[in-house]
């Protein structure tokens, strides 16, 4: 199977995990970035208030997102974007709780995806002092992006994942995912038929 996936990345209003305020994605087909797409999300009634640590970090305001559709109106966009891929994020967790959670603040389903983290991928792969997203990404030779604009980060992540395929000579994602010693997360309906099936078994 090819280097196919989705690089993904969240920025968030406040620190609730539910306010998803901007995402960036980038599409790699064979190892190369085809697509990218990036735009503000107006987060869900109750979690849509900007805190001034967040602003400061990402310099996102409440002007950006006056205008932005809500979660639960964008999602149909973001799935649409991310097709059947696994999903790759730089401290996936972070990621995959912003999507869980803005989901369910909307109370809409939360899409089935397969993830990998390069936060995770980048520890088994390099000898850093720091595995931060821009450290990470210069030793897979990626260097002086915007840090926390969600676009330049999610492809300075697929630049950490292409990067540390080639090192491991994997063919995709499930294959770098095995030779690193990982494991390969899933959210949505996935996960929680991995927990069935887990609970089975025990």
């Amino acid at each position: 199977m090819p280097l196919d996936f989705t690089a993904i990345d969240f920025e968030t209003a406040n620190n609730s995990a539910a306010s998803a305020c901007s995402v960036g994605m980038v599409k790699v087909r064979d190892g190369r970035v085809v697509d990218s797409a990036h735009w503000f999300i107006r987060p869900p009634f109750g979690h849509d208030w900007f805190s001034e640590w967040n602003t400061r970090i990402h310099g996102i305001s409440e002007a950006h997102i006056a205008d932005a559709p809500l979660w639960s109106e964008q999602l149909p966009d973001l799935v649409a974007f991310a097709e059947e891929d696994h999903l790759i994020a730089h401290n996936a967790g972070f990621d995959m709780n912003v999507l869980r959670s803005a989901c369910q603040a909307s109370y809409v389903d939360t899409p089935s995806y397969r993830y990998l983290c390069t936060l995770q991928l980048a520890r088994k792969t390099y000898s850093l002092d720091s595995y931060k997203l821009p450290v990470a990404a210069m030793a897979a030779g990626f260097e002086d992006f915007e840090h926390h604009n969600a676009l330049a980060d999610a492809q300075a992540c697929a630049a950490i994942l292409v990067h540390a395929a080639r090192r491991y000579d994997a063919d995709d994602a499930d294959a770098l995912a095995r030779v690193a010693g990982l494991r390969m997360g899933a959210i949505g309906s996935v996960a929680m038929a991995e927990d069935t099936r887990a609970a089975v078994l025990a």
